[in-house]
């Protein structure tokens, strides 16, 4: 029992040695290139933190900023785990903000506890839909879903644009291409008075329960596992690879329209052109720094909210480009991915193996 809990935390230090090493890095590296080129790293990180965490609604601002990287990166969690590398978050976000969008500003007169539920069900459905479009392209034709995800994602860019300054437009109260305003029956109830933290933080808990239960705790969460682990062993012991792939593009493309639809429903209450930013992307690396894990993604939301919040703090007052929240976030990635280069032991084992090689 004991040689079982000592080998679990052993597990929980290795996962968190990697991502951490990365962060540490990634902020020494920034920090450098920040000195190269003119700029005082130390007064810098000084204000992104007191941004981040100079008061409650700047800390809760961490959270707002995190809730649809949560989804995001789930989204590609996701997929990742049934094999599939899902780059069409984006794509996925923008559909699901747009069906949200159309529950959201009709059916005037429903009442909270139904007229939300059902624009958040449409917000998952949408994305659910450019999710199944994308396996079903792969399992069909054998199309490259690294291909049809981006292309995707401009297609359901496009999309907004022309809903936004054509059917959906809203003439009556501006000319600037928007939507109608959400209506305040599917509205997001606000959390903390004088915040813009809501309730979408309780949904993307969920989310990563829901997450951690699928996959984890029920027969189809397995079987999306090992055909994602090796499909052909997948298909040894009798699992439809294509059926569970789909599966979990669904619910991939699901968990990023939900997080599009929430962010409509709460920060933007209007759906407009790229209102989305790099939040899809940034999903990936949310995912990948979380090692696809529940609780990581969680952690890795927070951080990477925490730097977007703080960001124009530290450019206001520091004069550090807002750019460089993007460089620390790509070195972070870099350093992930190539994770190797911090396996001191296996270095040290491969070094100790050609000495013994040269003395014999």
């Amino acid at each position: 029992m004991q040689k079982t809990k000592k080998n679990k935390f052993v597990k929980l230090l290795e996962a968190l040695y990697y991502p951490v090493i990365a962060v540490v890095v990634a902020i020494l590296l920034s920090g450098l290139m920040m000195q190269a080129l003119g700029f005082d790293p130390i007064n810098a990180y000084m204000y992104l933190f007191q941004g981040a965490f100079g008061s409650v609604a700047s800390f809760s601002e961490n959270f707002v900023k995190g809730i649809p990287l949560v989804f995001m990166g789930l989204s590609f969690a996701m997929a990742m785990r049934s094999g599939i590398i899902n780059l069409g978050a984006t794509g996925q976000l923008y559909i699901g903000a747009l069906f949200g969008t159309f529950v959201g500003t009709h059916f005037a007169g429903l009442p909270i506890f139904i007229h939300l539920p059902l624009t958040l069900i449409a917000g998952f459905l949408g994305g659910g839909l450019m999710g199944w479009i994308v396996s079903f392209l792969k399992s069909r034709f054998g199309a490259s879903e690294l291909i049809t995800t981006i292309m995707l994602n401009n297609i359901a860019i496009q999309l907004i644009s022309y809903m936004v300054t054509g059917p959906m437009k809203d003439n009556a109260s501006s000319s600037f291409p928007q939507s109608a305003r959400i209506l305040e029956s599917a509205e997001l109830p606000i959390l903390l008075d004088g915040t813009r933290l809501h309730a979408g933080l309780i949904i993307a808990i969920l989310a990563i329960v829901f997450y951690y239960v699928f996959l984890w705790w029920t027969r189809r969460g397995y079987e999306v596992r090992v055909v994602g682990a090796n499909k052909y062993a997948g298909v040894y012991a009798g699992m439809n690879v294509r059926k569970n792939q789909m599966i979990a593009m669904v619910i991939a493309g699901g968990m990023a329209g939900l997080g599009g639809c929430i962010e409509i429903l709460s920060v933007q209450t209007r759906l407009m052109q790229a209102f989305a930013g790099n939040t899809g992307f940034d999903g990936v690396a949310v995912a990948l720094l979380g090692n696809n894990s529940p609780i990581g993604i969680g952690i890795s939301a927070f951080l990477f909210g925490m730097l977007n919040n703080g960001s124009s703090t530290m450019e206001m007052l520091a004069r550090v480009p807002n750019a460089m929240i993007y460089m620390i976030q790509g070195l972070i990635i870099l350093l992930v991915v190539g994770r190797n280069m911090f396996r001191f032991e296996g270095i040290r084992k491969k070094f100790r193996k050609k000495k013994h090689v040269k003395e014999a």
